[in-house]
């Protein structure tokens, strides 16, 4: 009796170790940019909550985090470029930086047409501060698009993007 027993638990042990080796080296694969901005931390896609998706908000349109951040224009065609008003709450101006997370593959994009940052300045459509830009998102499917504020993580916006 005691035989099978261990045999399932080391069964059990190895399965484990094998799934978080796996996880490990999927976490790792992420490859930055060579030209992305150094504040950008492997790390920080780490942490996205894929769960957490970008939701229509007030009487303007945004699409986002409601009193956080969100955008106008995200619900069209970008595949081909396309005019994007970034809206940031709880911040007067700085650089905005924007990084792209294609969740299928893996892979890290610059999606502003004009580089990775951004001037945000002036309150509009109710925000402390907004931007506009040009963005180009390369493929469809599941996006993070990740907002530095000055260098520093602000927030996570989960789009999916379907033309």
């Amino acid at each position: 009796m005691r035989k099978p027993s261990l045999v399932i638990v080391l069964f059990s042990l190895l399965l484990i170790s094998v799934a978080c080796s796996q996880k490990s080296v999927t976490q790792s694969e992420i490859k930055l940019p060579e030209d992305i901005p150094e504040y950008v931390d492997e790390d920080d896609f780490d942490q996205i909550n894929w769960e957490n998706k970008a939701v229509e908000f007030g009487d303007r349109g945004i699409i986002g985090n409601e009193n956080k951040s969100g955008v106008i224009g995200a619900e069209m065609t970008s595949l081909n470029g396309q005019k994007w008003m970034w809206h940031l709450w709880g911040v007067d101006n700085g650089d905005l930086t924007i990084v792209g997370y294609h969740k299928e593959s893996g892979t890290v994009h610059k999606i502003l047409m004009d580089g990775w940052t951004i001037q945000a300045q002036s309150p509009n459509n109710g925000a402390d501060s907004h931007a506009p830009s040009s963005v180009k998102i390369p493929k469809i499917g599941e996006w993070a698009i990740l907002l530095y504020v000055d260098g520093t993580l602000f927030d996570t916006l989960i789009y999916e993007i379907n033309e």
